[in-house]
């Protein structure tokens, strides 16, 4: 059994303190955002996005919060998309999870252990969710807990994390399920979609560990079963899914974020990110926080917009990709960029500005040849 993240017991709770100062941020009337595994993993994907963590630590609806700005975002799950999501899952589940137990390839799917999950709140479902890991896990029978809650702790706040379904096998193995609704045609499917579940599922894998690492026979598995509909008919296929790259990946970015409390503690005196304050005060509190842009953040996170307005009237080269930043060096704009390539600065020592001057030249030689000059 691999370590996870703080493995062990489930996260404890903030401070009264910090819980104080993430409701101020958040706004007197607003509730906190939870935060999801999708989110969690372009979180982990970003970890040096400092705005990001703390606005999903603090449960701030960051939609809203675009919006408000003036830079809504402009991406999302259609509602057609997730009606046929939700119809796809429960055709999975349906009697009992008999067509998910099919795929499984479990011989007598009757018997199939299907537990209870529900509690209050989050805590309690999560504390009936690791319940009733260890009593599958030591009846040694094939047990289906249906959208099962997991608990992480993310900067110094515990995240609730709740997967499709986890399949406990008799041998203390747990599966974590991710039913998706994109097609699976000839045996195989969009690259991007399935990365995107990889790193969604890894998620899943680091919370389970911390329930399995005080679990006696537990170990969960590194490869997560994805369900999608075969060809295109309605009929659910599966295909195992190798996670342990994304969930080293994700576990590393995770132990690099910053906690949260210490980026809390930075910000001005009255800081808030009350989407009900004017729009002014709203831009000066996010730019308050540091922030971590890449054109990746436009698929993934709803400020993505505001952000890439701001690098771009800064000049920041983060705006042209993360491999162009580090292609760059010291050059951080695309003024000092096009200095250097100019030769009016940069030290023509510099890797990076030798590479540019030899491009410039190299345009300017085509551009003669070609009579444009």
């Amino acid at each position: 059994m691999s370590e996870s993240l703080d493995s062990g017991p489930p996260p404890p709770a903030p401070t009264t303190a910090l819980r104080q100062r993430l409701a101020e941020l958040r706004g007197p009337a607003a509730q906190p955002h939870p935060l999801d595994a999708r989110a969690l993993a372009a979180l982990a994907a970003n970890p040096g996005c400092k705005r990001r963590a703390l606005l999903d630590g603090a449960g701030v609806d960051k939609a809203a919060l675009a919006s408000a700005l003036g830079s809504p975002p402009a991406f999302g799950q259609s509602q057609f998309a997730f009606m046929r999501g939700n119809a796809f899952e429960a055709k999975v589940k349906a009697d009992g999870g008999k067509e998910l137990t099919r795929l499984l390839g479990v011989d007598t799917p009757a018997e199939v252990r299907v537990p209870e999950l529900s509690a209050a709140g989050p805590e309690g479902r999560a504390a009936r969710t690791a319940l009733a890991l260890r009593e599958a896990t030591a009846a040694k029978a094939w047990t289906l807990l249906d959208h099962p809650m997991l608990a992480l702790e993310v900067a110094g706040s515990p995240a609730y994390l709740e997967p499709d379904a986890v399949v406990v096998h008799p041998d203390g193995t747990w599966t974590v399920v991710e039913i998706k609704s994109f097609p699976m045609i000839d045996a195989s499917a969009d690259a991007a979609k399935v990365g995107a579940a990889a790193r969604q599922a890894a998620v899943y894998v680091l919370a389970l560990e911390r329930v399995a690492s005080v679990t006696d026979g537990a170990r969960v598995a590194h490869s997560v079963l994805l369900v999608c509909p075969k060809d295109f008919s309605n009929l659910p296929t599966a295909s195992v899914v190798d996670v342990r790259k994304q969930l080293s990946v994700t576990r590393r970015q995770l132990a690099r974020l910053t906690r949260i409390e210490d980026i809390a503690a930075a910000l001005p005196e009255g800081t808030t990110f009350d989407v009900e304050r004017p729009a002014e005060e709203l831009t000066a509190a996010v730019e308050s926080v540091s922030a971590a842009y890449a054109p990746e953040c436009l698929a993934a996170c709803e400020l993505a917009f505001h952000c890439r307005d701001r690098a771009r009237d800064a000049g920041a080269v983060e705006a042209l990709g993360r491999g162009v930043r580090g292609e760059l060096g010291g050059l951080t704009t695309v003024g000092d960029v096009l200095a250097a390539a100019r030769g009016t600065a940069g030290d023509p020592d510099d890797p990076a500005v030798a590479a540019l001057r030899r491009a410039a030249a190299l345009r300017a030689e085509a551009l003669e040849a070609a009579g444009c000059r």
